[in-house]
C-alpha cells in the first residue's frame, strides 16, 4: 500500500452521502461528550469528523486513493 502525499494535498471530494452524514452526527456526538468529559482527544477527533463530513474532503482518503462517492451512473 502506498501513501502519496502529493495526491493529499489536492481537494477532491472523496467522501459520500451516506459517509458524510455517519460522520457529522459520530462528531457531533463526540463534541457533545467532550464537552461534559473535558476530553480533549475526543474534542479533536470530533472535531475532525464533523470537518470532514462538512465539506467532504478526507486527506487520508485522498492519500490512500479512496474515494466512497457514489458513480453518477448508478
Amino acid at each position: 500500500m502506498n501513501f502519496d502525499f502529493k495526491r493529499m494535498i489536492k481537494f477532491q471530494i472523496n467522501v459520500g452521502t451516506k459517509e458524510k452524514q455517519m460522520r457529522i452526527y459520530a462528531g457531533s456526538a463526540l463534541l457533545f461528550i467532550s464537552i461534559f468529559l473535558a476530553s480533549v482527544p475526543l474534542l479533536l477527533i470530533g472535531l475532525i469528523l464533523v470537518a470532514t463530513g462538512y465539506t467532504g474532503f478526507c486527506p487520508v482518503y485522498s492519500g490512500l486513493e479512496k474515494s466512497t462517492v457514489e458513480s453518477e451512473s448508478e
